[in-house]
């Protein structure tokens, strides 16, 4: 793909917000969905190299999601919340030598949900995926995985294992994703963070858009304290729940009326390590190394800020991932693909809270009285 020119990408991130994630294929240079279906608004495996697997637990909400690469993946990533919880995050860093690797891992039953990992590995090495060794029919794949924590909905000792992952794998396609209560998002609750004032149910979504040959996608599994905020009118569409069963709270404007003496409470504030947790996975086939979507990780956490209020507390274990499948050569730099990615994330987040279903104890946007 040449280079795009000034005025061509000016125009095409000009139409982030005036598509509003519709339209149809157009010629290189302007931005469309990727999905042609405006009734899903794109999947993270629209992106070539991409394929994506749930596994959802009937005995409880509690589930997996894979993320498959064709080939080796250059992945970098944000970690702005303060209790992440991670298998192999490390080699992500941009000090690692590990440049690429073979899979991630999304699960529940938080930091108890990581072993779950070792599904997908044993699903590559059973198909001779991974870094070659120097031994004979041995190889090592590399399986990055994520957390959130779940386990306040239904049995929590019923947590995701690696039998679980491995299913995940085997579901596995490019097809466009299931939102919702599937996968990791099963179990993902949000607007918890004041103890008065009950949540509801959050879930996982997804979006993505073309320009010219570079395809990004984004993945989200919202699992937060804070309430979900659709950035294009600002009306809250997910979070803490009105006594009366109409409409909202509103966190952070509660936040500022309470007395002192109460927000210095535990009693009264929600918001544990280790217990919520918003899951993003962005996704190109663009051409770039690991330093590079470290930084497009950061731009696109951007995205889940704009509609997740609040975001990054101390509790939170917040993870933005980004990965490259290096199919494309392309001019686009760094900003132009980290700010439309920002925009996946902030569209995926809103899906997220609408495609979730109620479950027991937990009403979702589909069931509840916005006012």
């Amino acid at each position: 793909m040449s280079p795009i020119k000034r005025r061509e990408c000016m125009r095409a991130l000009a139409g982030v917000a005036g598509l509003g994630f519709t339209g149809s294929l157009a010629s290189p240079g302007s931005m469309v969905l990727a999905n042609e279906n405006p009734t899903t608004g794109g999947s993270i495996t629209d992106v070539p190299g991409i394929r994506v697997g749930h596994f959802t637990d009937k005995r409880r909400p509690t589930g997996c999601t894979v993320i498959l690469f064709d080939n080796e993946a250059s992945v970098g990533v944000d970690y702005d919340g303060s209790a992440a919880g991670s298998y192999l995050g490390v080699v992500l860093q941009p000090v690692s030598p590990v440049d690429t690797i073979h899979a991630m891992l999304l699960t529940g039953g938080g930091v108890l949900g990581l072993p779950a990992v070792a599904g997908v590995t044993r699903y590559l090495q059973e198909r001779k995926v991974g870094f070659d060794w120097g031994l004979p029919e041995f190889r090592i794949p590399l399986v990055v995985g994520g957390v959130i924590a779940d386990n306040e909905v239904g049995d929590p000792r019923i947590i995701p294992d690696a039998d679980a992952a491995y299913q995940a794998c085997e579901d596995a396609s490019t097809r466009p994703i299931e939102e919702g209560n599937v996968g990791v998002g099963a179990g993902a609750t949000i607007g918890k963070m004041l103890k008065e004032y009950k949540g509801m149910k959050g879930g996982l979504g997804s979006a993505s858009l073309r320009l010219g040959e570079v395809v990004i996608g984004a993945l989200v599994v919202i699992n937060a304290v804070g309430d979900i905020v659709d950035w294009r009118t600002g009306k809250i569409v997910a979070g803490a729940r009105r006594p009366d069963g109409k409409g909202f709270v509103n966190i952070v404007e509660t936040l500022k009326k309470l007395p002192a003496n109460r927000l210095q409470s535990s009693r009264w504030l929600n918001d544990p390590a280790l217990r919520s947790t918003t899951l993003v996975v962005v996704a190109t086939n663009a051409d770039f190394n690991k330093t590079a979507m470290t930084k497009i990780a950061m731009m696109a956490s951007i995205g889940a800020g704009r509609t997740i209020r609040p975001y990054h507390t101390t509790g939170d274990g917040d993870s933005t991932f980004g990965v490259s499948t290096n199919k494309v050569k392309s001019g686009l730099g760094i900003s132009v693909i980290g700010a439309l990615a920002a925009e996946l994330v902030s569209e995926a987040v809103v899906r997220a809270a609408k495609a979730a279903k109620s479950v027991e104890g937990w009403v979702a946007y589909r069931d509840y009285n916005a006012g």
